[in-house]
């Protein structure tokens, strides 16, 4: 059994989401098991450097997990040939053109989305690392989750029957900043800074709902900036310009409808934060992150509308929950695992840029419906 190092250039993970997820919880994680072991049992250990533009960030995250290398240098980092794969999860106005950087200095490439701003900045960038030879792919973290894990089971198994509907709601209150501080960065509210909820989410629901359910085929998006003054990092006041809700609905292959609400300014009465309601003729679930419930076609309840006595039944008894028969580890770590076996073993990995750039796709169709105020067909895209 052999070992294999793998350097992991890690840039932009002094964030919340960089550090606690893609750091801490994966690429850590996995370094603390041992690293990942391929078919043949060879194992690849990790070994990342975080890379940055503050120094004290990096040097306070470095000690705290013991982590040997990091460095402020993103030149010098990509110009070391032991460290094969460069990993971005900054600023998604910077991203296009520090893979293509990390490309031309040999790197394979794994990033957050969206991975551009525009359409056309993401398919050049797709083509390019095509062109160039090199492994790439996007985090497409929401498919790992336990809750659509089930769902795509029960789809799977013919549960639902024909599929009729979808509706999601995501979302929760991200507080202004001025009396309680925000958790969210500023320049989420930005457009200048490339903020705004239809680009961040909308890429996610391309993936979430391509995989999950069936391919988008057309969107209907309304945006909205609910609260046009927020506070920053340092408690100044700011104008915030971008959308903070989006109100979309897709059209799918095969004539499934799909309602989601995504917001930064709702206050949640659900069950989580992200709750996926399906439809469909033998039965319907209702998911979120981590659990899954279902009511089959022979154990629907019957209603009677009449609102002039109390309801009397309570609906949420006719539903079951769907037993974790699985042990299901953190769905960045899983998604980070699958990424290292296709750099290794060339497995299949269908979340590349292009996948990464249908994302850019929807979300800029949802902006243009949202101008145009009117339904907007969603092309296929190929390289």
């Amino acid at each position: 059994m052999a070992e294999h190092r793998l350097g992991i250039i890690m840039h932009g993970v002094t964030g919340r989401m960089g550090t606690n997820q893609h750091l801490i919880r994966s690429i850590l994680a996995i370094r603390d098991q041992g690293g990942v072991v391929l078919s043949n049992e060879d194992r690849v250990v990790v070994d990342p450097i975080l890379v940055g533009r503050n120094a004290d960030k990096l040097e306070r995250l470095a000690k705290t997990h013991n982590v040997e290398r990091w460095t402020t240098d993103v030149d010098a980092a990509l110009a070391n040939k032991d460290d094969r794969l460069f990993f971005d999860a900054a600023s998604t106005q910077l991203r296009a053109g520090l893979l293509k950087q990390a490309i031309d200095a040999g790197k394979d490439i794994y990033c957050e989305k969206p991975i551009a701003e525009t359409l056309d900045v993401a398919m050049d960038l797709a083509r390019y690392a095509k062109d160039k030879g090199a492994k790439n792919g996007v985090v497409h973290d929401k498919l790992s989750l336990p809750g659509l894990l089930k769902l795509k089971a029960l789809r799977d198994n013919g549960f639902f029957g024909d599929i009729l509907s979808v509706r999601g709601e995501f979302g929760y209150w991200v507080f202004e900043g001025d009396w309680q501080e925000a958790q969210r960065p500023s320049w989420n509210y930005r457009k200048a800074d490339g903020g705004g909820i239809i680009l961040d989410m909308l890429c996610h629901w391309r993936y979430v709902l391509d995989n999950t359910f069936a391919p988008v085929k057309a969107v209907s998006c309304i945006g909205a900036t609910h609260i046009p003054k927020r506070w920053d990092e340092k408690g100044q006041p700011y104008a915030a310009d971008a959308d903070d809700a989006a109100y979309s609905t897709f059209e799918l292959e095969g004539g499934i409808i799909v309602q989601m609400n995504s917001s930064w300014c709702t206050r949640v009465h659900r069950d989580d934060l992200l709750t996926l309601h399906v439809d469909g003729t033998l039965g319907s679930a209702v998911a979120g992150l981590q659990s899954c419930k279902t009511q089959s076609r022979v154990n629907t309840p019957k209603p009677v509308w009449n609102p002039d006595v109390p309801q009397a039944m309570n609906f949420y008894d006719d539903w079951s929950v769907v037993p974790d028969n699985q042990t299901y580890d953190n769905g960045f770590k899983v998604q980070w695992e699958g990424f290292i076996r296709h750099l290794y073993e060339d497995t299949p990995w269908n979340y590349d840029l292009l996948s990464g750039a249908k994302g850019v796709q929807l979300a800029a169709l949802g902006l243009q419906s949202w101008t145009e105020r009117r339904w907007m067909d969603v092309p296929e895209l190929t390289l």
